[in-house]
């Protein structure tokens, strides 16, 4: 998609991110966060210039239309392998093929490092993200029942995976 650019998150892009991370925050249950989260919070596990774990704002037409990253799984060595894939998009991007393009270039950058696995962990409910995820070549490796509440409705989480070694 020659429409696309990928530029490496910079600090004083996490205005941005968190703008759109809010929304959702606010309007969904794609994240479990349940009130607005500090920049520092957000830097917990989105990180510049790490040897590692990448993070990208998404250019579409020279506007920016979100953010993805991969960062740790879970925070102990034998992990390293692995790493947790994510990306947000402004509402009005979805459906532009974004999304597929993005896992792509992301897989292209793990597999240049000792990542050789993506976790991608989704709310069941977000039948976008499973979708975006499935037709990627991921696969569903589990399902972790009732174990969030947002807006009053207790939801499972499942997880999916892919190989990119």
């Amino acid at each position: 998609m020659n429409d696309l650019k990928y530029v490496p998150i910079r600090n004083s892009d996490f205005i941005i991110i968190k703008e759109i991370y809010d929304y959702y925050i606010l309007n969904s249950t794609a994240t479990f966060h349940t009130k607005p989260i500090s920049i520092n919070e957000l830097k917990e596990y989105i990180f510049i210039d790490h040897s590692v774990y990448k993070s990208f704002l998404i250019y579409y037409k020279s506007e920016i239309a979100g953010f993805c990253y991969f960062t740790h799984f879970k925070k102990r060595p034998a992990y390293d392998r692995t790493s947790e894939v994510t990306l947000y998009l402004k509402p009005s991007y979805h459906g532009k093929g974004i999304g597929t393009a993005t896992l792509d270039f992301l897989e292209k950058e793990a597999d240049k490092s000792v990542i050789k696995n993506f976790i991608a962990v989704i709310t069941e409910t977000n039948s976008y993200s499973i979708k975006l995820f499935e037709k990627s070549g991921y696969i569903k490796c589990a399902h972790y029942k009732k174990v969030g509440e947002k807006f009053g409705q207790i939801l499972d989480v499942v997880a999916y995976q892919k190989f990119i070694e």
